[in-house]
């Protein structure tokens, strides 16, 4: 057992912190505008947070069942079928988790097995690698070049070998904005069903897109039958701190999930799952709420960042934005971002910290504009006047 401790940690030595609580800690201590950890600084509809509040005072209090309550389950799946076209049986296609980074480190942890691969699209989201560490898997990864973050399909085929075991898929994508589109998906989908693989579809910022339409590989042809699907409530509703989300999918590979996440957080806030039930009812009319501040809001930082030199690369979705700062950055990028904020009185975040191997990464810094129109000004004037 003690040999197997020290696997274990040295695997995890690399995931003790995150950039995203050290980069916001930063900004405390320096006062500066956090334009790096991606969390709105308002709440979203406030009929939602009623419909919580009124939860609680009807006393849905105590441990609700561990799969979920049925109205959230049966929110969740009539939300596919409206979206997608997918027909899932709420009671055991569905399964409610503590966020979207449970259900992705439940979904890795059941369908990976010590020694087996997964192919992650780089730059990706952090949670993703510790939760192939935590299974004993290895990384294998398929880089996203800018300006329009493509990927090359002959480096997915080459990413693929007989230990590989699932490809996990992140659109729209966290950190570059880009949306998979229909041909990319297609290249996935093939592969994933040549080589017998499954996918996990992180679609948390399924509704958070900007002139491209979302399309859920799970819908494509071959692939409900081995397709994960992720997604919560904190990006489309602007509740990140409820941590309400859910895994739909074939029920043999649900259940594997849940058979993981029962051992982690047991359960999810119940309130919470009644006033997110209320919410997935009533999509059509609440999230545009939440999309059409944040379409301004992702205008206002992309002017910004223009008018200083630092023209953002293209991003259709998500709450972020990505530049390259090769021409301006002396030092790393990591540097970079500490320099920027005892210096200009901005955080970002360096995106070398979502590559396998930060030091080959792209000179680029990643900024979020999920935030207050007069956060992004003052961020802004900051801005102007230490590059001018």
């Amino acid at each position: 057992m003690a040999a197997g401790n020290t696997v274990l940690n040295s695997r995890l030595a690399q995931f003790t912190s995150t950039i995203f609580a050290e980069m916001s800690a930063l900004a405390q201590a320096t006062g500066s505008v956090n334009l790096g950890q991606g969390f709105p600084d308002t709440d979203g509809p406030a009929e939602i947070a009623e419909s919580a509040i009124e939860a609680i005072r009807s006393g849905h209090n105590q441990y609700p069942p561990g799969i979920g309550i049925e109205s959230l389950r049966s929110a969740i799946a009539s939300h596919q079928f409206h979206y997608y076209n997918t027909q899932l049986d709420p009671a055991t296609q569905v399964l409610v988790t503590t966020g979207a980074t449970e259900a992705i480190a439940a979904a890795i942890i059941s369908l990976c097995e010590y020694g087996d691969e997964v192919v992650l699209f780089e730059p990706y989201y952090d949670s993703y690698a510790a939760s192939v560490a935590i299974a004993g898997a290895k990384r294998r990864v398929v880089r996203l070049e800018a300006p329009n973050w493509h990927f090359d399909s002959a480096s997915l085929e080459a990413a693929i070998s007989p230990s590989t075991r699932a490809i996990v898929l992140n659109s729209p994508h966290n950190p570059t904005g880009k949306v998979f589109s229909q041909d990319e998906l297609n290249s996935i989908a093939e592969v994933a069903i040549r080589n017998d693989l499954i996918v996990i579809s992180d679609e948390v910022y399924e509704h958070l897109t900007f002139e491209r339409s979302h399309i859920s590989i799970g819908t494509l042809p071959g692939m409900g039958e081995r397709t994960l699907t992720i997604s919560s409530a904190a990006k489309s509703f602007s509740y990140t701190g409820w941590k309400i989300g859910w895994v739909t999918g074939p029920e043999i590979l649900v259940a594997a999930v849940r058979a993981s996440k029962q051992f982690l957080t047991y359960v999810s806030g119940a309130p919470f799952q009644v006033a997110i039930a209320h919410a997935l009812d009533n999509c059509e009319r609440l999230i545009p709420q939440v999309l059409e501040p944040l379409r301004l809001q992702r205008e206002q930082l992309r002017d910004a960042l223009s008018s200083v030199n630092l023209e953002p690369f293209p991003s259709y979705g998500t709450y972020f934005l990505v530049t390259d700062v090769s021409e301006i950055a002396s030092t790393d990028t990591y540097q970079f971002c500490v320099n920027l904020a005892h210096e200009a009185g901005v955080v970002a975040v360096p995106t070398s910290v979502f590559y396998s191997e930060p030091n080959t990464a792209p000179k680029h810094v990643r900024w979020t504009y999920c935030k207050r129109p007069e956060v992004i000004q003052l961020a802004a004037d900051r801005l102007r006047k230490y590059f001018n």
